[in-house]
């Protein structure tokens, strides 16, 4: 089951709930904002998550962070370049707001690693680079359902800013050309602030031809 839930506090961003059908178990990825209304969200549905899982550092992504991860007693993951965002609120962006972010005891993931359920791999969940966005862009790509959580790399119909801290370009348009593009064409694309999109929509725009 994915559930999508949008989040707010100085902008919308998508959350995602990737969980199992029959045990409930499974991951939050980019709690931006709102953490209560995750909570009851979680209690409601019964849903047990196991852990938080981040695309990128960016403060409307882990603004509901810290909250979430003590009220859940779970850990937190995201790529391995992202220390420099979780630790400082200049490159997070939150220092541009009332209450800079740091994050504390983040589980910093191997590229390529894979994500799983303790007692389960119904949900398992790929992390692939996708650097260009932030240094630490990355997605979770889950090829058993056909879905990729992108964050902030890749939207319906464009892509991510790459004027703040660690972003380029260049660098991104390659990583959605080179990682994201070769996905199968059906493959869903949900992103953290478009509709859905999928693979074979995304390569008939302009700006991805080499």
């Amino acid at each position: 089951m994915i559930l999508q839930a949008t989040v707010m506090k100085y902008i919308p961003t998508n959350a995602y709930f990737y969980i199992d059908n029959e045990t409930k178990h499974g991951f939050l990825i980019d709690p931006g904002a709102q953490a209560g209304k995750l909570l009851e969200m979680i209690r409601e549905k019964g849903f047990i998550i196991e852990r938080i899982l981040l695309t990128h550092g960016h403060f409307d992504h882990i603004g509901a962070v810290e909250e979430l991860r003590k009220a859940l007693n779970i850990p937190v993951c995201m790529q391995a370049n992202g220390r420099a965002y979780a630790e400082n609120p200049v490159w997070n962006l939150s220092v541009q707001t009332e209450a800079p972010i740091t994050l504390s005891d983040v589980t910093y993931l191997a590229d390529y690693s894979t994500v799983s359920l303790a007692d389960s791999s119904a949900c398992d969940l790929k992390i692939i680079p996708v650097p260009g966005h932030t240094t630490d862009g990355a997605m979770y790509y889950t090829a058993k359902d056909g879905v990729a959580f992108v964050g902030d790399s890749i939207f319906e119909g464009s892509y991510g800013r790459t004027d703040m801290y660690g972003g380029d370009e260049a660098t991104l348009l390659q990583n959605i050309r080179d990682k994201i593009l070769t996905l199968p064409d059906e493959t869903i694309l949900l992103s953290g602030h478009s509709g859905p999109t999928t693979v074979r929509e995304e390569k008939t725009r302009p700006f991805y031809q080499a």
